[in-house]
């Protein structure tokens, strides 16, 4: 390879030089680039440059002769500049243990059959500074949006995970359901169990707890609109795959709009987003370094909308805290 020069991308602006190496020439490493760099043979604009510059859009980077990649990891997927600038806008907190993401709508957490383009796979974006590659400490479905945890390191991921499996987070969610139900406020117990289908596999509730595995929801109406549809706190107690969904569908009687897999065609409304209308809106989990972390996450934009169709009111969005935790004298 001979040396060349590659132009900042507009999507890349604010980037370290570094983690900007790492994007697109992978199989270089931090050694290799700081003896390139400290003997002037990376340059930005003609000028010598440190790891951690933060580059411009439009600035050009000077390329020396690099080894050859090795063969692509299996499970990752090649990140684009841009792929790179949305994933690092999801997040909403960042500090030596933790991130936080607010997950939009439609993109996969994990690859699976046909999907190609997934978050686990593209984890080498959110690195940063950190030694290690993130890891997921759980997962959302592809259609759910909202806070996803991930650990940055393998010792604050196994302690987060287990915080996770011990029940000690705090999940809210908001979903919008068709139409209000009857319960303004209550606990959903129902089992669920996984059934096949020519349409793919999917959960049902079920009358006998030793068919299923066990799985319990507190739903909370917030507001309603005309007995059409309502708004409503859900706040998981067992993580079993389509919980929420199953609960209000068969639990609620009442679907979540957006939901055809579970709801049909009661599940869709003229004149609104088709898509699913259910978001993770808060954590509240033990930090790793002590105390409790709590972080939010605004409205995607299809329930922002069908909020302003029937006048909900969310309250304002708080920024993530990490509280430390309490003294005992």
């Amino acid at each position: 390879m001979s040396i060349t020069h590659l132009t900042v991308a507009e999507g890349e602006a604010d980037t370290r030089l570094d983690r900007w190496f790492r994007r697109h020439f992978p199989q270089l490493t931090q050694g290799a680039l700081q003896k390139m760099l400290r003997t002037g043979q990376i340059r930005v604009d003609g000028r010598r440059a440190e790891a951690n510059a933060r580059l411009q859009a439009g600035q050009e980077v000077r390329i020396p002769p690099l080894p050859e990649g090795p063969k692509p990891v299996p499970g990752r997927f090649p990140v684009s500049p841009e792929d790179a600038a949305e994933l690092e806008r999801m997040v909403i907190h960042r500090d030596a243990s933790v991130l936080v993401l607010d997950k939009p709508h439609g993109l996969a957490v994990q690859g699976g059959p046909g999907i190609l383009r997934n978050l686990d796979a593209m984890l080498d974006a959110l690195q940063f500074e950190a030694d290690e590659r993130p890891r997921l400490v759980h997962r959302l479905d592809r259609d759910t949006s909202g806070v996803l945890i991930l650990g940055r390191t393998a010792q604050s991921t196994a302690w987060l995970a287990k915080a996770f499996r011990g029940r000690e987070v705090e999940k809210t969610y908001w979903a919008v359901v068709v139409p209000q139900p009857e319960m303004a406020e209550g606990r959903i117990e129902l089992a669920l169990a996984k059934l096949g289908g020519p349409r793919g596999e999917r959960m049902v509730a079920v009358d006998n707890p030793e068919e299923g595995q066990r799985a319990i929801t507190e739903s909370r109406t917030l507001d309603g609109a005309k007995r059409r549809a309502a708004w409503l706190e859900l706040k998981p107690y067992t993580g079993r795959t389509h919980q929420l969904r199953v609960h209000c569908a068969e639990g609620l009687g009442t679907p979540i709009l957006g939901d055809g897999k579970y709801g049909g065609i009661a599940a869709h409304m003229d004149g609104l987003p088709n898509q699913l209308h259910l978001h993770a809106r808060a954590l509240r989990l033990p930090h790793p370094e002590g105390g409790f972390l709590e972080a939010a996450a605004p409205l995607p934009p299809h329930m922002k909308e069908t909020f302003g169709f029937f006048g909900f009111e969310a309250p304002k969005t708080p920024k993530p805290r990490h509280l430390a935790p309490v003294s005992r004298r």
